[in-house]
């Protein structure tokens, strides 16, 4: 079954990318702008993009069947969250291997197994990176917390219908997190 264009515009083209110019580079991310031609009107227009690495998350679950979660202050959001481990994938290195290492530096736990369930775009009006997904499972603890720089991170392990609960309170809301649990729940299936 295909998809109905409810209206009598032709569908969107691609666009033609004239040049870019990085802007600013912040660390963890960089500012670019990019100068397009529009494939309607032939016209430039100027766009702004965040460039960041490829990101990972982890869906760790222990061999007793809870979620390894992270409690941790964000500077955006001015307060504390609880999400999913997470973290960014570090040159030269694989998304799988990132979510290893991120499981294990930020939570003390180490699955036997790692498997990839997702992969999106943050926010592909703004982002030119991916988010990967994984599930990890039978997590147990094997080391300590390794918090380096401003990390400053705590262990919180709840029973999956806990989690449930917090989400739909609205007290777990960063959007990666919820991709990453989305994506595990349609891996069930």
């Amino acid at each position: 079954m295909g998809r109905a264009n409810v209206t009598a515009m032709p569908d969107p083209k691609p666009w033609e990318l004239i040049s870019v110019d990085h802007l600013q580079d912040c660390a963890v991310f960089g500012v670019s702008r990019l100068h397009s031609r529009s494939p309607r009107d032939g016209r430039e227009h100027p766009f702004f993009r965040i460039d960041a690495t490829d990101w990972i998350n982890v869906v760790a679950l222990t061999t007793s069947g809870e979620l390894v979660l992270v409690r941790q202050y964000r500077h955006g959001a001015a307060e504390l969250t609880l999400e999913i481990p997470g973290g960014m994938v570090d040159p030269g290195e694989t998304p799988p291997d990132a979510a290893a290492r991120e499981l294990l530096e930020e939570t003390g736990y180490r699955a036997t197994e790692i498997t990839q369930i997702g992969c999106s775009n943050p926010n592909s009006a703004l982002f030119d990176n991916h988010l990967y997904s994984f599930l990890a499972l039978g997590c147990e603890r094997v080391d300590e917390i390794r918090n380096e720089g401003t990390e400053e991170t705590v262990v919180e392990l709840l029973p999956p219908e806990e989690v449930t609960r917090q989400v739909r309170a609205g007290e777990i809301d960063h959007a990666l997190v919820l991709v990453g649990l989305y994506f595990w729940e349609l891996s069930k299936s």
